[in-house]
């Protein structure tokens, strides 16, 4: 059930037999030759297609998350770490005010680590909430599922290249890339940062057959809907 196809009246007679929705939380940033909005269009489709079954809403993913590292490759956006928070705090307040009591926070993009705390704030300052922040690639199984695969699974590679990510004008290069020093990349400025990555990935090869790819989304969307079934945290 998308937010985008219900209106006003849908939702609050959903309100009725049921309290859980889902808000998907991404980034615009790039993804070597895929789409700069790589984060926000996984986790939202991981929602959708998680949700489905059980008729939970989800809401349009947040596109915009901390990425101040990619900031010297054209078209990334990165908010600072106390917008981000207080835009999270407006949308967990909002959904509530609607009624929404469990509230699943699938997040696409590793920026975003400081909303997970958030989340725990909030249940210490609304009892009546239970909020899970749910990282969808690194689900137990999902990520096992990666690793088994090919162990170089990481950003703006195989690992995040679907036929919903892809660019018709840029495919993937042949071949594998070396993997980059991430700590010395997460030490360096912008411009330092793109002389080390390049075309932006972090290295690995840049596609993997579908039917490898396909069975670890398959895990992921599993793992999302096991968390919106539950058990919840509750007081």
């Amino acid at each position: 059930m998308r937010i985008a196809d219900s209106n006003w009246r849908d939702v609050e007679e959903y309100l009725r037999h049921d309290d859980r929705c889902v808000l998907p939380f991404g980034s615009t940033e790039q993804h070597a030759g895929l789409s700069l909005c790589v984060d926000a269009i996984l986790a939202e489709r991981v929602s959708v297609e998680a949700a489905e079954p059980l008729g939970v809403p989800v809401y349009p993913a947040m596109p915009f998350g901390l990425a101040p590292y990619f900031a010297a490759f054209p078209g990334s956006v990165s908010l600072r770490v106390e917008t981000l928070l207080a835009v999270a705090r407006d949308l967990i307040d909002s959904v509530a005010a609607s009624g929404f009591r469990r509230i699943l926070i699938v997040n696409g993009h590793g920026g975003n680590a400081p909303v997970g705390a958030l989340a725990l704030q909030m249940m210490t300052e609304r009892p009546e909430l239970s909020i899970k922040f749910h990282n969808w690639y690194n689900a137990p199984r999902t990520w096992a599922a990666a690793m088994a695969a090919e162990p170089s699974a990481s950003h703006g590679n195989w690992f995040e290249n679907f036929p919903w990510t892809r660019l018709a004008h840029a495919p993937a290069p042949d071949g594998r890339k070396p993997q980059v020093n991430t700590a010395l990349m997460k030490a360096s400025p912008p411009l330092k940062v793109r002389e080390l990555l390049q075309d932006g990935s972090f290295g690995g090869p840049g596609q993997l057959p579908d039917v490898v790819t396909r069975a670890i989304w398959d895990s992921g969307v599993a793992e999302t809907r096991e968390a919106l079934e539950g058990p919840w945290p509750t007081r």
